[in-house]
């Protein structure tokens, strides 16, 4: 919609059916967390290591489809209007996690992760659809509350699939199906074309859909250069979490889907306790700089913790400070914003995302990779948490390049700093 067209109701639920289809995507995704370790398991012998190291590899796959589809999912939505793409993906994923529910074999699986990755790169093509729908001064508000859907995917979604897998190990695929064949239906009849034909591009072209072009933006300007790696390596150290704990609780604890699907529950409550209270309150009164490096700090002394914790308890005390790691996100994005150009800020914050899906395509074959290293028989040194000691090394590094990066900035004013965590802050 132009600018000058108001918000009319029908463009306000057009707003609730995106979040509605974000949030069932990510709880269709959440679900699978607790079990598809154990599907991997299940197919590889039964051994944990071999389980982590190919669970790693397809990780590394769906990162790869993302990084690779979301730019040209992007490109066909200005073709030929968002509607189509969105719909698509959302029948694309039913219909894989059908596939994945049935699949008895480790290819099959392969191919329900690729297909995955490539249909959830549409939501890309969701946030242009918000772009489209809202006005520019409501727009913050939108993608926040796109953050929200994103949190309560991830929240219900991993302790659901805790509580589904303790039926069977393939029933949350079956609840994942249902959720995004729903949602496709419900999108069918409801969801209305955000792109008028007369604002779609003329021709869809390979070239402007290169994954690559927008990180061509930070080899131009040096002085974002530092936060940015700091920003990959945040990304990047997440992975351990996201992709070996399942194995990890298992090994480490003889926790099962249920206790997985809570603990990682735990997680994201936490996570978004801090993301949609903690940073509006803290950073007008320490600063942006000073909240980040406190947040980098919890981030190194959490993924230590999880590293040694032989008894769970234990364990569970590194959440908290996990959580509070989140304070660095949204004050490296502050901080950065205020280096570049207004007219450049849409491509800088393309390039922050392309440095996420990054570390999606490396960070679950890495992390997997370590742990099962370290857990294997005969190997020198045995350390289950191997994995999570590598991403409080990478975040203390991130740390360590933050406070040089930074150490020339003087803190912001309160009014500032508020106004740019409400318009820059990643959901949780």
């Amino acid at each position: 919609m132009s600018e000058e067209h108001p918000v009319t109701p029908v463009r306000r639920a057009a707003v609730v059916f995106i979040f509605v289809t974000v949030m069932l995507d990510m709880l269709a995704f959440g679900i699978i967390i607790p079990v598809f370790p154990h599907l991997v398991q299940a197919m590889t012998g039964g051994d944990i290591a071999n389980a982590a190291r190919w669970t790693g590899i397809m990780g590394a796959l769906f990162g790869l489809m993302q990084f690779v589809f979301s730019p040209v999912q992007g490109a066909l939505s200005d073709r030929y209007g968002r509607r189509p793409v969105i719909l698509g993906s959302n029948f694309a994923l039913g219909v894989d996690f059908i596939l994945m529910a049935l699949a008895q074999t480790l290819p099959i699986l392969f191919i329900g992760r690729l297909v995955s990755g490539i249909a959830s790169a549409s939501f890309s093509t969701a946030n242009a659809y918000i772009a489209d729908v809202t006005s520019k001064e409501k727009r913050a508000a939108a993608y926040g509350t796109m953050g929200a859907a994103f949190g309560i995917g991830f929240i219900v979604g991993p302790a659901l699939g805790g509580f589904l897998g303790d039926v069977s190990v393939r029933l949350p695929f079956w609840v994942a199906a249902g959720l995004a064949l729903a949602n496709f239906l419900y999108g069918w009849f409801i969801l209305p074309e955000s792109l008028p034909p007369e604002r779609r591009s003329e021709r869809f072209e390979l070239r402007n859909a290169n994954p690559f072009g927008a990180l061509r933006l930070l080899r131009r300007h040096p002085q974002v250069f530092g936060l940015a790696v700091v920003f990959f390596l945040v990304s990047l150290a997440q992975f351990s979490l996201n992709s070996t704990f399942v194995l990890y609780a298992d090994y480490r604890y003889g926790w099962g889907a249920r206790e997985v699907g809570y603990t990682l529950g735990l997680v994201g409550v936490c996570s978004a306790l801090v993301q949609a209270g903690l940073v509006r309150r803290v950073v007008p009164a320490f600063g942006e700089r000073r909240v980040m490096l406190f947040g980098l700090a919890c981030g190194v002394a959490g993924f230590s913790t999880l590293a040694f914790a032989s008894w769970w308890p234990v364990f569970l005390l590194g959440i908290p400070l996990l959580a509070l790691s989140g304070l660095g996100g949204p004050t490296v994005q502050a901080i950065v914003t205020r280096q570049v150009d207004p007219r450049e800020q849409g491509r800088l914050q393309g390039a922050m995302t392309s440095l996420a899906s990054l570390a999606t395509v490396f960070g679950p074959f890495l992390f997997t990779q370590v742990f099962a290293h370290f857990i294997s028989p005969g190997t020198a040194i045995h350390l289950p948490g191997a994995a999570f000691l590598l991403s409080a090394v990478l975040v203390a590094g991130g740390l360590a390049l933050g406070w040089g990066a930074t150490a020339h900035l003087r803190e912001t004013s309160p009014a500032d700093t508020v106004a740019a965590v409400a318009s820059d802050a990643p959901p949780p």
